[in-house]
């Protein structure tokens, strides 16, 4: 892989990041809704949550969570790992 390509990776992973935080900002603001018992259903684009299926959303907020956490550690690296070898010598 040569920088250029690691600098590409990079603009994707943020974007990927960006995408992430905004979907588990979504889902956190869901859960808060209905915690907070001001609304019966909530419609969170083409899926409606209700208080019964709140342990669904609960996980989903875990995956957002953990695939920020994932990107913002992948984003984190300076560069890429390089391969090194160890040549052992008996003296």
């Amino acid at each position: 892989m040569m920088i250029g390509d690691f600098m590409a990776n990079k603009v994707e992973l943020r974007a990927r990041l960006a995408f992430w935080q905004d979907a588990l900002q979504k889902l956190r603001k869901a859960y808060l809704a209905l915690l907070d018992g001001g609304v019966q259903s909530y419609r969170l684009d083409d899926m409606e949550i209700t208080r019964l299926n709140i342990s669904t959303l609960n996980k989903r907020i875990e995956e957002a969570e953990a695939k920020v956490d994932e990107l913002t550690a992948l984003l984190e690296v300076q560069r890429p790992r390089r391969a090194v070898g160890v040549l052992p010598r008996d003296w």
